[in-house]
């Protein structure tokens, strides 16, 4: 998909999608005693809170009796995807939390390991990212962290998320649209948004960038600012120019799914396509999304697993013109 395309865009071709992507409804008769979230990533970043999130919704809606959350933090997802791929293989009551930061990382840390040997079940949301610094920063505007960036990237270190990640990648464009080489610029991955809001907050960086969702309460509540956010345009109630209009020319979405693992077959590929379509339209989850400044964006099955094949190779090629990838 276009990292172009406007949000309207993708609900359109979102809802498009999930009416050419429908399948049946098998396994949602009773609930499911115990579903297994697997998270690729360390507590608090935004893949925990999409797992804990599915979790509590499926809890509200009956569709589940009790869940159980595994984080196996590092790389990505890198380090967490060959346990779900192995030790998780046959599950038929299990889901991984990932999406375009794990299809970077694989590519950048040159890992041995496919997303596309899992079984993609469902994409549920897409964030637009943010730039933020520490409220007592010398920066107003995107414009001030630019001319910063042009004069000596060295120092102006910005946090984010594991290397080749979304929030590098936007760096990445953010230099490239300004002038400034991939490889002069300093960017220090952190493992999760706590970690990296810790050395925002402590001033051990002069910028960080991360998905809305992480930094939002942050921004609202006065202890980090936000320079901008890389949507096509403003957005409803949030209050923050987009890089456009400051003259950087940057557009970015990040995009977060389910997938199950291996060896599972069709019926229980299917039962959790389902109980995806039917958490996606609950009330719940909207409100969810509402809350937490996702946009929902379901696809499912078939169409998914063909959107992360695309992805993929998209993604490649921004990485490597970035410099991030051979």
């Amino acid at each position: 998909m276009p990292h172009n395309m406007t949000r309207r865009g993708l609900t359109m071709a979102a809802l498009a999608a999930t009416g050419a992507a429908a399948l049946p409804r098998t396994g949602q008769a009773q609930a499911i005693e115990q579903l297994q979230l697997f998270v690729p990533a360390a507590p608090g970043g935004g893949w925990d809170q999409t797992a804990r999130t599915v979790e509590a919704v499926l809890r509200a809606n009956n569709q589940i009796k009790t869940a159980q959350v595994t984080n196996v933090p590092g790389a990505g997802g890198v380090v967490g995807l060959p346990q779900f791929l192995n030790q998780w293989r046959g599950r038929q009551n299990a889901l991984m939390v990932g999406g375009m930061v794990m299809v970077g990382a694989i590519i950048a840390n040159k890992a041995p390991v496919k997303l596309t040997s899992t079984q993609p079940v469902a994409r549920l949301t897409g964030e637009f990212e943010v730039l933020v610094v520490p409220p007592d920063s010398p920066f107003k505007t995107a414009g001030d962290f630019v001319n910063a960036l042009k004069a000596d990237p060295a120092k102006v270190p910005v946090a984010g998320g594991s290397a080749g990640g979304t929030d590098h990648i936007m760096l990445g464009m953010i230099g490239k649209a300004v002038g400034v080489s991939a490889n002069r610029l300093s960017y220090v991955a952190f493992a999760g948004g706590g970690p990296a809001q810790a050395a925002l907050l402590g001033g051990h960086v002069a910028a960080g960038i991360s998905g809305w969702g992480e930094f939002s309460e942050q921004v609202k509540a006065g202890k980090l600012r936000a320079l901008a956010i890389s949507a096509d345009a403003r957005q409803p109630g949030i209050d923050i120019p987009t890089l456009k209009e400051q003259g950087i020319d940057v557009e970015l979405f990040n995009w977060r799914g389910v997938f199950a693992p291996p060896g599972v077959n069709a019926a229980g590929r299917d039962a959790m396509v389902a109980l995806m379509e039917t958490m996606t339209k609950s009330a719940a989850w909207q409100e969810e999304c509402k809350k937490r400044d996702w946009t929902s964006i379901p696809i499912f099955g078939d169409a998914y697993a063909k959107y992360v094949e695309n992805e993929t190779t998209r993604i490649e090629a921004i990485l490597k013109d970035l410099g991030l990838a051979s």
